[in-house]
């Protein structure tokens, strides 16, 4: 379970390539029930020489823009004037974020898709998602430049190329909801060379990664399908807590989710800057023009604060929005009808109650 993101040096594209249809499929891979056995009660916490509490928190892979929120929260303060000493850790092809947060090596970890604590969940893993701050998964379809594609609907009939991992994930919803069909399925191999010699193919992709790709090394700017603002009901980055955690460090764990939507509030209204600049240590191989990109598309797409967000807060997750998710999920057979879908999240930590979960 680790994740998808921003478009690498040229040298990691092919690595990348794999995380993200990895992350994408989260359905494909579910959390094990050793990593479920491991979690325990302990959720000790020390706080630092200056008496700040001392939070570890895991990305889902190497720094990027679309962990910047946070970065931003380290960069301004915003974590230290709320009595936090938040160090990031960030993720990678080995790591896999919920066997970090049963060994206890962090505290909190980030969840990259709806799948991943649905996963948890079914595993019988205590570990809950207690804040969303991408409201709109950045999953999306590219096809060649047509201008009789309009929607998602108009793809009907063309050869899709998919990850294994992607199809028990967002594959299952597509075929839900325009009866696309297994036989149009042809495999993704993270070489975009197929995509590119046939006009007709659609290739999977991250809205800040694979077009990027395609227009710079191709020269063409690619359709770009958002699954999200057709319908598609699942979040992304999400705080994962523990339930133990959570039990015995609510002020902490608020404090950490109000410092991180200010951080993402910032380092999308503003210049983003700082962040990029911690980035930009913590990963020497991003470079400005992926960071400027990714957060423009962040930005324009409203990834972090639109729909619920804007009516409730950076961070907001409601019970509708899961309950659609599992729904649809459940319906194609990727979960038990019975599944205790209500587990996967709680909104209790959150900054306000509105209508969240």
């Amino acid at each position: 379970l680790a994740v998808h993101k921003a478009m690498p040096p040229r040298g990691n594209r092919r690595l990348a390539a794999t995380r993200r249809a990895l992350l994408a499929g989260g359905g494909a891979i579910p959390a094990s029930a050793a990593v479920a056995s491991c979690f325990n009660n302990n959720s000790e916490v020390e706080p630092d020489a200056d008496g700040r509490i001392r939070l570890r928190f895991a990305t889902d892979w190497r720094a990027q823009a679309e962990h910047g929120g946070f970065y931003q929260a380290v960069a301004s303060g915003a974590y230290a004037k709320r009595g936090l000493n938040v160090q990031i850790i960030q993720g990678g092809p080995g790591v896999n974020v919920p066997q970090l947060l049963a060994a206890g090596a962090v505290e909190l970890g980030m969840g990259s898709n709806s799948f991943i604590p649905m996963n948890l969940v079914a595993e019988g893993a205590p570990v809950k998602a207690v804040a969303a701050f991408f409201q709109k998964d950045p999953q999306v379809l590219i096809a060649h430049p047509d201008p009789a594609l309009e929607s998602i609907a108009d793809l009907a009939g063309r050869p899709f190329l998919l990850a294994d991992a992607s199809i028990n994930a967002f594959w299952v919803w597509l075929k839900a909801k325009y009866g696309f069909t297994d036989d149009q399925v042809r495999k993704y191999t993270f070489n975009p060379a197929p995509f590119l010699a046939d006009p007709r193919a659609v290739q999977q992709g991250y809205l800040t990664s694979e077009p990027y790709t395609i227009e710079k090394e191709a020269g063409i700017e690619p359709k770009v399908f958002l699954l999200a603002d057709e319908g598609y009901p699942s979040y992304a980055t999400m705080v994962l807590a523990p339930n133990a955690f959570a039990r015995d460090n609510g002020d902490a764990l608020r404090a950490f989710i109000a410092a991180s939507a200010e951080g993402w509030r910032d380092y999308i209204q503003g210049d983003g800057k700082a962040a990029d600049e911690l980035i930009r240590r913590d990963n020497p191989e991003m470079t400005q023009d992926i960071l400027d990109q990714a957060r423009e598309k962040l930005r324009a797409n409203g990834i972090v604060d639109s729909g619920d967000a804007a009516l409730y807060g950076l961070g907001t997750m409601t019970e509708e929005r899961w309950q659609a998710f599992f729904d649809a999920t459940s319906q194609a057979g990727v979960y038990p009808p019975n599944l205790d879908w209500r587990q996967a999240f709680t909104g209790q930590y959150l900054p306000g109650r509105g209508r969240r979960g």
